[in-house]
Protein backbone atom coordinates (compact mmCIF):
# COMPACT_ATOMS: atom_id res chain seq x y z
CA UNK A 1 0.00 0.00 0.00
CA UNK A 2 1.34 3.58 -0.27
CA UNK A 3 1.43 6.28 1.34
CA UNK A 4 -1.14 8.27 -0.28
CA UNK A 5 -3.29 4.84 -0.19
CA UNK A 6 -2.14 4.68 3.76
CA UNK A 7 -2.97 8.35 3.91
CA UNK A 8 -6.86 7.83 2.68
CA UNK A 9 -7.31 4.94 4.38
CA UNK A 10 -6.47 6.17 7.44
CA UNK A 11 -8.81 9.41 6.76
CA UNK A 12 -11.33 6.87 6.32
CA UNK A 13 -10.98 5.44 9.14
CA UNK A 14 -11.32 8.39 11.32
CA UNK A 15 -14.60 9.43 12.70
CA UNK A 16 -16.27 13.18 12.73
CA UNK A 17 -15.12 15.78 14.99
CA UNK A 18 -16.13 13.10 18.24
CA UNK A 19 -13.57 11.21 17.64
CA UNK A 20 -15.81 8.21 18.16
CA UNK A 21 -15.78 5.30 14.87
CA UNK A 22 -19.08 5.34 13.20
CA UNK A 23 -19.87 2.87 11.10
CA UNK A 24 -23.02 2.23 8.73
CA UNK A 25 -24.07 -1.99 8.73
CA UNK A 26 -22.04 -3.26 6.37
CA UNK A 27 -21.74 -6.24 4.11
CA UNK A 28 -21.10 -9.54 5.65
CA UNK A 29 -17.06 -9.49 5.73
CA UNK A 30 -14.79 -12.27 4.05
CA UNK A 31 -12.87 -13.50 7.14
CA UNK A 32 -9.45 -15.61 7.29
CA UNK A 33 -8.07 -17.12 10.17
CA UNK A 34 -4.56 -17.53 10.96
CA UNK A 35 -2.88 -19.59 13.73
CA UNK A 36 0.55 -18.15 15.09
CA UNK A 37 2.68 -20.41 17.13
CA UNK A 38 4.88 -20.52 20.01
CA UNK A 39 8.73 -21.53 18.90
CA UNK A 40 9.98 -22.35 23.12
CA UNK A 41 11.34 -25.60 23.41
CA UNK A 42 11.42 -26.79 19.69
CA UNK A 43 10.07 -30.15 20.87
CA UNK A 44 6.44 -29.17 19.54
CA UNK A 45 4.59 -26.67 18.37
CA UNK A 46 1.08 -25.31 19.99
CA UNK A 47 -0.92 -22.95 19.01
CA UNK A 48 0.01 -19.54 20.91
CA UNK A 49 -2.86 -17.21 19.59
CA UNK A 50 -5.50 -17.04 16.39
CA UNK A 51 -5.40 -14.19 14.49
CA UNK A 52 -8.90 -13.20 12.37
CA UNK A 53 -8.50 -10.58 9.27
CA UNK A 54 -11.72 -9.07 8.22
CA UNK A 55 -11.95 -7.42 4.98
CA UNK A 56 -14.62 -5.22 6.08
CA UNK A 57 -15.30 -2.66 3.58
CA UNK A 58 -15.13 0.95 5.54
CA UNK A 59 -17.29 3.83 4.42
CA UNK A 60 -16.82 6.96 3.42
CA UNK A 61 -16.75 9.38 6.38
CA UNK A 62 -16.20 13.17 6.88
CA UNK A 63 -12.22 14.55 7.43
CA UNK A 64 -11.12 17.52 10.02
CA UNK A 65 -7.76 19.44 10.35
CA UNK A 66 -7.24 17.29 13.26
CA UNK A 67 -7.34 13.54 11.51
CA UNK A 68 -4.72 15.63 9.06
CA UNK A 69 -2.51 16.11 12.40
CA UNK A 70 -3.21 12.90 13.40
CA UNK A 71 -1.91 11.13 10.28
CA UNK A 72 1.21 13.07 10.24
CA UNK A 73 1.85 12.46 13.98
CA UNK A 74 1.72 9.05 13.30
CA UNK A 75 3.96 8.87 10.34
CA UNK A 76 6.59 10.51 11.84
CA UNK A 77 6.58 9.23 15.43
CA UNK A 78 4.77 12.21 16.74
CA UNK A 79 3.22 11.94 19.89
CA UNK A 80 -0.98 12.24 19.65
CA UNK A 81 -2.33 15.35 21.55
CA UNK A 82 -5.47 15.63 23.43
CA UNK A 83 -8.49 16.62 21.43
CA UNK A 84 -8.63 19.62 23.51
CA UNK A 85 -5.07 20.66 22.73
CA UNK A 86 -6.10 19.45 19.11
CA UNK A 87 -8.39 22.23 18.86
CA UNK A 88 -6.94 24.73 20.44
CA UNK A 89 -3.86 24.41 18.12
CA UNK A 90 -6.34 23.88 14.97
CA UNK A 91 -7.52 27.81 16.18
CA UNK A 92 -4.43 29.24 16.00
CA UNK A 93 -1.92 28.07 13.11
CA UNK A 94 1.22 29.51 14.20
CA UNK A 95 3.36 29.75 11.75
CA UNK A 96 6.83 28.23 12.95
CA UNK A 97 9.61 30.91 13.29
CA UNK A 98 12.45 30.28 11.13
CA UNK A 99 16.09 30.61 12.93
CA UNK A 100 18.31 33.60 12.33
CA UNK A 101 20.53 35.76 13.48
CA UNK A 102 21.92 39.57 12.96
CA UNK A 103 24.78 41.67 14.58
CA UNK A 104 24.87 45.59 15.69
CA UNK A 105 28.29 45.98 14.19
CA UNK A 106 30.34 48.78 15.97
CA UNK A 107 32.72 50.29 14.42
CA UNK A 108 36.12 51.53 15.51
CA UNK A 109 35.04 54.53 16.04
CA UNK A 110 31.28 53.18 17.87
CA UNK A 111 29.53 53.84 15.14
CA UNK A 112 27.15 51.10 14.06
CA UNK A 113 26.08 49.33 10.53
CA UNK A 114 22.89 49.30 9.01
CA UNK A 115 21.88 48.15 5.25
CA UNK A 116 19.55 49.54 3.21
CA UNK A 117 17.67 46.46 2.26
CA UNK A 118 16.38 46.23 -1.43
CA UNK A 119 12.60 47.17 -2.27
CA UNK A 120 11.54 43.75 -3.39
CA UNK A 121 13.06 41.39 -0.33
CA UNK A 122 10.40 39.64 0.93
CA UNK A 123 10.89 40.92 4.62
CA UNK A 124 11.80 44.44 5.67
CA UNK A 125 11.77 45.21 2.34
CA UNK A 126 13.64 49.24 1.89
CA UNK A 127 13.86 48.93 5.68
CA UNK A 128 17.63 49.81 7.11
CA UNK A 129 18.43 46.66 9.23
CA UNK A 130 21.74 45.01 10.90
CA UNK A 131 23.49 42.69 8.90
CA UNK A 132 22.55 38.55 9.04
CA UNK A 133 19.85 36.67 8.07
CA UNK A 134 18.38 32.64 8.00
CA UNK A 135 20.13 29.81 9.69
CA UNK A 136 21.68 27.36 7.16
CA UNK A 137 22.77 23.91 7.83
CA UNK A 138 26.28 24.77 7.04
CA UNK A 139 26.21 26.86 10.05
CA UNK A 140 26.19 24.01 12.66
CA UNK A 141 23.33 21.80 14.98
CA UNK A 142 20.07 23.23 15.87
CA UNK A 143 17.50 21.38 18.41
CA UNK A 144 14.18 20.20 16.98
CA UNK A 145 11.21 23.00 16.74
CA UNK A 146 9.52 21.38 19.73
CA UNK A 147 12.52 21.81 21.75
CA UNK A 148 12.73 25.20 23.30
CA UNK A 149 16.94 25.27 23.24
CA UNK A 150 16.18 25.83 19.68
CA UNK A 151 15.71 29.27 20.58
CA UNK A 152 19.21 29.89 22.94
CA UNK A 153 22.22 31.16 21.74
CA UNK A 154 24.55 28.89 20.16
CA UNK A 155 27.63 28.00 18.24
CA UNK A 156 25.46 27.80 15.10
CA UNK A 157 23.36 31.10 15.62
CA UNK A 158 26.97 32.79 15.66
CA UNK A 159 28.40 30.85 13.07
CA UNK A 160 25.52 31.94 10.73
CA UNK A 161 25.49 35.73 12.06
CA UNK A 162 29.10 36.52 10.80
CA UNK A 163 28.75 34.47 8.20
CA UNK A 164 25.74 36.38 6.64
CA UNK A 165 27.69 39.89 8.21
CA UNK A 166 30.45 39.03 5.63
CA UNK A 167 28.00 38.64 2.63
CA UNK A 168 26.16 40.96 3.15
CA UNK A 169 28.68 44.06 4.11
CA UNK A 170 32.11 42.00 3.18
CA UNK A 171 33.50 42.87 6.56
CA UNK A 172 34.76 39.83 8.08
CA UNK A 173 34.94 38.82 11.78
CA UNK A 174 37.74 36.00 11.83
CA UNK A 175 40.83 36.42 13.77
CA UNK A 176 43.92 35.51 12.47
CA UNK A 177 45.57 31.83 13.47
CA UNK A 178 49.13 32.86 13.45
CA UNK A 179 48.30 36.09 15.46
CA UNK A 180 44.87 35.83 17.11
CA UNK A 181 44.57 39.20 18.90
CA UNK A 182 44.31 40.48 14.84
CA UNK A 183 41.28 40.10 12.52
CA UNK A 184 42.11 38.67 9.07
CA UNK A 185 43.07 41.45 6.62
CA UNK A 186 41.33 41.37 3.29
CA UNK A 187 42.55 42.90 -0.20
CA UNK A 188 39.33 44.42 -2.06
CA UNK A 189 39.76 41.28 -4.56
CA UNK A 190 39.90 38.60 -1.86
CA UNK A 191 36.93 39.80 -0.04
CA UNK A 192 34.58 40.23 -3.22
CA UNK A 193 35.72 37.11 -4.74
CA UNK A 194 35.18 35.13 -0.85
CA UNK A 195 31.56 36.54 -1.05
CA UNK A 196 30.72 35.43 -4.63
CA UNK A 197 32.14 32.20 -3.87
CA UNK A 198 30.53 31.83 -0.18
CA UNK A 199 26.92 33.26 -1.29
CA UNK A 200 26.61 30.71 -4.35
CA UNK A 201 27.97 27.98 -1.39
CA UNK A 202 30.79 26.87 -4.16
CA UNK A 203 32.58 26.84 -1.20
CA UNK A 204 31.61 26.49 2.63
CA UNK A 205 32.17 29.78 4.42
CA UNK A 206 34.57 28.26 7.21
CA UNK A 207 36.60 26.19 4.75
CA UNK A 208 37.14 29.89 3.13
CA UNK A 209 38.29 31.28 6.50
CA UNK A 210 40.55 27.71 6.76
CA UNK A 211 42.08 29.31 3.05
CA UNK A 212 42.96 32.75 4.75
CA UNK A 213 44.22 31.55 7.79
CA UNK A 214 41.32 32.89 9.72
CA UNK A 215 38.72 31.64 12.90
CA UNK A 216 35.18 32.68 13.08
CA UNK A 217 35.61 34.69 15.72
CA UNK A 218 32.43 32.97 17.39
CA UNK A 219 33.77 34.38 20.49
CA UNK A 220 34.04 37.87 20.10
CA UNK A 221 30.03 37.80 19.45
CA UNK A 222 28.44 39.28 22.76
CA UNK A 223 24.18 37.93 22.83
CA UNK A 224 22.11 41.15 22.93
CA UNK A 225 17.99 39.71 23.38
CA UNK A 226 16.56 37.52 21.06
CA UNK A 227 13.31 38.38 19.01
CA UNK A 228 10.29 36.24 18.36
CA UNK A 229 8.18 37.51 16.04
CA UNK A 230 4.42 37.60 17.21
CA UNK A 231 2.15 34.68 16.62
CA UNK A 232 0.17 36.55 13.90
CA UNK A 233 1.94 37.40 11.30
CA UNK A 234 2.33 35.17 8.59
CA UNK A 235 6.68 35.16 8.30
CA UNK A 236 7.99 34.71 11.58
CA UNK A 237 11.51 34.72 12.60
CA UNK A 238 13.32 33.70 15.65
CA UNK A 239 16.65 36.04 15.98
CA UNK A 240 19.44 36.24 17.95
CA UNK A 241 21.20 39.36 18.24
CA UNK A 242 24.59 40.35 18.50
CA UNK A 243 27.70 43.15 19.75
CA UNK A 244 30.45 43.01 18.15
CA UNK A 245 33.11 45.28 18.90
CA UNK A 246 35.42 45.94 15.80
CA UNK A 247 39.06 47.18 17.26
CA UNK A 248 39.69 50.73 18.11
CA UNK A 249 43.20 51.02 16.71
CA UNK A 250 44.35 54.84 17.13
CA UNK A 251 46.68 53.84 14.03
CA UNK A 252 44.71 52.90 11.43
CA UNK A 253 43.35 56.34 10.09
CA UNK A 254 46.98 56.75 9.11
CA UNK A 255 47.20 53.12 7.21
CA UNK A 256 45.11 53.16 4.33
CA UNK A 257 45.66 49.73 3.24
CA UNK A 258 44.34 49.07 6.55
CA UNK A 259 41.03 50.99 7.27
CA UNK A 260 39.35 49.05 4.00
CA UNK A 261 38.96 46.12 6.49
CA UNK A 262 36.36 48.45 8.49
CA UNK A 263 34.48 49.61 5.05
CA UNK A 264 30.90 48.15 4.36
CA UNK A 265 29.67 47.69 0.88
CA UNK A 266 26.15 46.49 -0.20
CA UNK A 267 26.03 43.14 -1.75
CA UNK A 268 25.70 44.47 -5.49
CA UNK A 269 21.71 44.59 -4.99
CA UNK A 270 21.30 41.31 -4.33
CA UNK A 271 19.17 41.97 -0.74
CA UNK A 272 21.04 45.65 0.12
CA UNK A 273 21.45 48.84 -2.03
CA UNK A 274 23.93 50.78 0.77
CA UNK A 275 25.98 49.59 3.79
CA UNK A 276 26.96 52.59 6.55
CA UNK A 277 28.09 53.31 9.80
CA UNK A 278 26.33 56.18 11.70
CA UNK A 279 26.11 56.78 15.76
CA UNK A 280 22.91 54.97 17.08
CA UNK A 281 21.31 58.74 17.54
CA UNK A 282 22.08 59.50 13.77
CA UNK A 283 19.85 56.81 12.55
CA UNK A 284 17.30 57.31 15.01
CA UNK A 285 16.82 61.03 13.92
CA UNK A 286 16.51 59.79 10.14
CA UNK A 287 14.36 57.18 10.65
CA UNK A 288 11.82 60.01 13.04
CA UNK A 289 12.28 62.70 10.17
CA UNK A 290 10.82 59.86 7.64
CA UNK A 291 14.16 59.37 5.54
CA UNK A 292 15.01 55.58 6.50
CA UNK A 293 12.71 53.15 7.42
CA UNK A 294 13.55 51.32 10.92
CA UNK A 295 11.04 48.37 12.36
CA UNK A 296 10.71 48.13 16.49
CA UNK A 297 13.43 45.67 16.83
CA UNK A 298 15.71 47.72 15.34
CA UNK A 299 14.63 50.85 16.77
CA UNK A 300 14.19 49.66 20.26
CA UNK A 301 17.40 48.50 20.19
CA UNK A 302 19.30 51.48 18.82
CA UNK A 303 17.70 53.42 21.58
CA UNK A 304 19.26 51.61 24.35
CA UNK A 305 22.96 51.68 22.90
CA UNK A 306 22.64 55.00 22.09
CA UNK A 307 22.96 56.31 25.69
CA UNK A 308 26.37 55.10 25.48
CA UNK A 309 27.68 55.01 21.45
CA UNK A 310 27.86 58.81 21.15
CA UNK A 311 30.19 61.90 19.61
CA UNK A 312 32.31 63.46 22.23
CA UNK A 313 30.66 66.36 24.25
CA UNK A 314 34.50 67.70 24.39
CA UNK A 315 35.19 67.54 20.94
CA UNK A 316 33.95 68.23 17.56
CA UNK A 317 36.09 65.70 15.67
CA UNK A 318 36.82 62.05 16.35
CA UNK A 319 35.84 60.71 20.20
CA UNK A 320 39.18 60.22 21.81
CA UNK A 321 40.68 56.55 22.13
CA UNK A 322 40.58 56.14 25.82
CA UNK A 323 36.72 57.50 25.38
CA UNK A 324 35.76 55.11 22.85
CA UNK A 325 37.09 52.56 25.04
CA UNK A 326 35.06 53.73 28.11
CA UNK A 327 31.62 53.60 26.73
CA UNK A 328 32.11 50.09 25.29
CA UNK A 329 32.76 49.40 29.09
CA UNK A 330 29.70 50.86 29.96
CA UNK A 331 27.74 49.55 27.22
CA UNK A 332 29.09 45.98 27.93
CA UNK A 333 28.37 46.45 31.67
CA UNK A 334 24.33 47.85 31.03
CA UNK A 335 23.84 44.58 28.53
CA UNK A 336 25.55 42.07 31.19
CA UNK A 337 23.68 43.10 34.30
CA UNK A 338 20.64 45.31 33.82
CA UNK A 339 17.34 44.12 34.44
CA UNK A 340 16.16 40.26 35.26
CA UNK A 341 17.31 39.03 33.22
CA UNK A 342 20.05 40.94 31.75
CA UNK A 343 19.81 41.33 28.17
CA UNK A 344 22.09 39.28 26.60
CA UNK A 345 18.89 36.44 28.26
CA UNK A 346 15.89 38.63 26.93
CA UNK A 347 13.41 36.88 24.89
CA UNK A 348 10.86 40.00 23.19
CA UNK A 349 8.07 39.24 20.91
CA UNK A 350 6.41 42.76 20.54
CA UNK A 351 2.37 42.38 21.54
CA UNK A 352 0.09 45.82 21.23
CA UNK A 353 -1.44 46.59 24.47
CA UNK A 354 -3.60 49.57 23.73
CA UNK A 355 -3.86 52.79 21.45
CA UNK A 356 -3.56 56.22 22.44
CA UNK A 357 -4.20 59.50 20.87
CA UNK A 358 -8.14 58.96 19.54
CA UNK A 359 -5.98 55.54 17.67
CA UNK A 360 -3.46 57.27 16.40
CA UNK A 361 -0.87 55.59 18.64
CA UNK A 362 -0.31 52.45 19.21
CA UNK A 363 1.91 51.25 22.68
CA UNK A 364 3.79 48.17 22.08
CA UNK A 365 4.61 46.13 25.06
CA UNK A 366 8.29 44.31 24.81
CA UNK A 367 7.44 41.41 28.11
CA UNK A 368 6.32 38.94 26.31
CA UNK A 369 8.65 36.00 25.16
CA UNK A 370 5.97 34.73 22.10
CA UNK A 371 4.02 31.77 21.74
CA UNK A 372 7.00 29.44 21.34
CA UNK A 373 8.34 30.45 25.15
CA UNK A 374 5.21 30.56 26.63
CA UNK A 375 5.59 28.38 30.52
CA UNK A 376 8.66 28.83 30.35
CA UNK A 377 11.67 30.39 32.19
CA UNK A 378 12.22 33.04 29.68
CA UNK A 379 11.31 36.61 30.21
CA UNK A 380 11.56 39.72 28.02
CA UNK A 381 11.30 43.62 29.00
CA UNK A 382 9.12 44.11 31.77
CA UNK A 383 9.96 48.07 32.01
CA UNK A 384 9.68 49.56 28.43
CA UNK A 385 7.24 50.23 25.68
CA UNK A 386 7.44 51.25 22.39
CA UNK A 387 5.19 53.69 21.04
CA UNK A 388 4.42 53.61 17.30
CA UNK A 389 2.74 54.89 14.81
CA UNK A 390 0.48 53.12 12.12
CA UNK A 391 1.57 54.32 8.87
CA UNK A 392 -0.25 54.34 5.53
CA UNK A 393 2.24 51.68 3.99
CA UNK A 394 1.14 48.80 3.64
CA UNK A 395 3.16 45.46 3.93
CA UNK A 396 2.15 41.93 3.25
CA UNK A 397 -1.59 43.07 3.77
CA UNK A 398 -0.28 45.20 6.92
CA UNK A 399 0.14 48.61 7.76
CA UNK A 400 3.44 49.31 8.53
CA UNK A 401 4.53 50.06 12.39
CA UNK A 402 6.60 53.32 12.45
CA UNK A 403 7.79 53.39 16.07
CA UNK A 404 8.20 56.76 17.51
CA UNK A 405 9.59 56.64 21.00
CA UNK A 406 10.80 54.08 23.85
CA UNK A 407 8.68 55.07 27.03
CA UNK A 408 8.65 53.86 30.43
CA UNK A 409 5.79 50.97 30.76
CA UNK A 410 4.49 52.55 33.90
CA UNK A 411 4.28 55.88 33.17
CA UNK A 412 2.05 55.24 29.83
CA UNK A 413 -0.26 52.58 31.41
CA UNK A 414 -1.19 55.67 33.88
CA UNK A 415 -2.27 57.43 31.21
CA UNK A 416 -6.08 58.15 31.64
CA UNK A 417 -6.55 58.83 27.87
CA UNK A 418 -5.21 55.05 26.42
CA UNK A 419 -7.29 52.76 25.17
CA UNK A 420 -6.47 48.38 25.94
CA UNK A 421 -6.74 46.62 22.77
Amino acid sequence: MTISQLHEHFMLCRAPSSGARTYAKPPQPARKSYKLFSVQGHASLKPALTLTISSRPLPPMSRTDNDEEAFRNTMTGLPHRSSSTQAHASSQRIPPANPSASILLISPTNRILLLHRVRTSTSFASAHVFPGGHLAIQDGYLPPRSDIRRHEDSEAYRRAAIRECFEESGLLLARRQDKPSELVELSMQEREGGRIAVHSESILFADWVQTKRGTIDVDGLVPFTRWLTPANIPKRFSTQMYLYFLPIDSELSSQTDKTQMHIPTPDGGVEHTAAQFLYPQEWLDLSLSGDIVLYPPQFFLLHLIAAYLKPSPSSKDDVPTSELQSQREKLLHFVRTDGDPPWGEKCISPNPIKKIENGKYLIMGMADVGPELEGTHRRGDAERVLKVALTDDIERGRKRPSPQEVLWRKDMLHEEDGSKL
